[in-house]
């Protein structure tokens, strides 16, 4: 199976190409795809840039120019829910933009015409990731991801996100791939580790915790890919 692995930034994908050791790369439509075999499976991997616009760019090269049949990103993300802390895994049963603002014309908050506010991940893919949680002996939470363009610091954002959406985690990128697997048909998870709170703090928390967090994502979706079928 050809099986994409997308991530935000460099430190997202790193951990998994240092387990890979050996890969192909092709620099295309301004990025750098990553090519390799893994437990019987063809990858292709990538880290988009941050933000919604260079992630939708990149899910949808690895989907039509490379023909992956799965998505999986893994990253980081800031906390919301009271629950999660910062090393957690969250898995995405639905996600959002957080950003989009068409209210005024009597929407609500995250709502695109022609499409919804929420969007779900494949249920098959989380109903592997529980299986490895458990066999791992890790707790894996499942919750809604919010995902817009800007770094969230603030409590009083993180607080509206929190109670407009009912969303657990807040990031970059999320949302965006989902919308475009969701229209190519294309099954998707989306799997974060928390790397910071999303508040006062998020900044130093951010820089902390990124790599630490960001290992532990990676670690876990490698051995997804262990574990598709063909």
């Amino acid at each position: 199976m050809k099986i994409a692995i997308m991530g935000a930034m460099r430190e997202e994908i790193e951990p998994i190409l240092n387990t890979l050791g050996e890969y192909t790369s092709e620099e295309y439509a301004g990025n750098v795809f990553y090519r390799a075999e893994y437990a019987g499976h063809e990858l292709v991997i990538a880290y988009s840039k941050i933000g919604k616009v260079f992630s939708a760019m990149t899910a949808s090269v690895m989907l039509e120019r490379y023909g992956a049949k799965v998505l999986l990103f893994s990253g980081v993300a800031g906390g919301i829910s009271k629950d999660l802390k910062i090393g957690d895994l969250i898995m995405a049963s639905k996600l959002c933009q957080h950003d989009v603002d068409i209210t005024a014309f009597g929407h609500p908050d995250g709502f695109i015409p022609e499409s919804s506010v929420m969007i779900g991940s494949d249920d098959d893919l989380r109903s592997l990731a529980s299986e490895i949680a458990v066999d791992m002996g890790i707790d894996l939470y499942e919750g809604i991801i919010a995902t817009g363009d800007q770094f969230v610091a603030s409590s009083e954002r993180k607080s509206w996100i929190g109670k407009t959406f009912h969303a657990d985690a807040l990031e970059m990128e999320g949302a965006s791939v989902a919308c475009v697997c969701h229209n190519f048909g294309v099954p998707f998870f989306v799997l974060r580790a928390i790397s910071d709170t999303a508040d006062g703090s998020a900044d130093v928390d951010f820089d902390t915790f990124l790599q630490s967090s960001a290992q532990v994502s990676a670690k876990f979706i490698l051995e997804m890919v262990k574990r598709l079928g063909d």
